[in-house]
């Protein structure tokens, strides 16, 4: 951070009612930040969020937990194109939230329930209680 900028948030943090010493409750905001942005599983949990912020995806992974489908299934359930329905399966499936396997000339996919997949739902669930 610059100076410059550093020195703009402290003018503002002597304005707020409970900070005491600015440069003192600076240096703990920032250890805080440091500490955050270098927390990787705060990529894999973004990696997660960023898969199913999407009403498609989400509809998606609905439709899979019943049973696995493939392609023209979710093609005809979402009245979409199949490169759309691969963009969507593929951002889905690179966030280890579906698989996708060949089943003769067709491509099935079903819900990955995995450790990692229960454990962003935790990490999740602990942010907001």
């Amino acid at each position: 951070m610059d100076l410059e900028h550093k020195e703009e948030i402290k003018a503002k943090l002597v304005k707020c009612e409970d900070v005491e010493n600015p440069e003192l409750h600076f240096k703990k905001l920032r250890s805080i930040g440091d500490k955050l942005i270098t927390d990787t599983s705060l990529d894999d949990l973004t990696q997660f969020l960023n898969a199913i912020a999407n009403k498609k995806r989400l509809i998606i992974l609905h439709i899979l937990k019943e049973k696995d489908r493939c392609v023209c299934e979710l093609e005809t359930v979402l009245d979409e194109s199949q490169p759309s329905i691969s963009h969507h399966l593929k951002i889905l499936e690179n966030s280890g939230l579906i698989k996708g396997w060949k089943k003769g000339k067709f491509t099935h996919y079903d819900l990955l329930k995995s450790n990692r997949t229960n454990k962003l739902i935790g990490e999740l669930n602990s942010i907001f209680n």
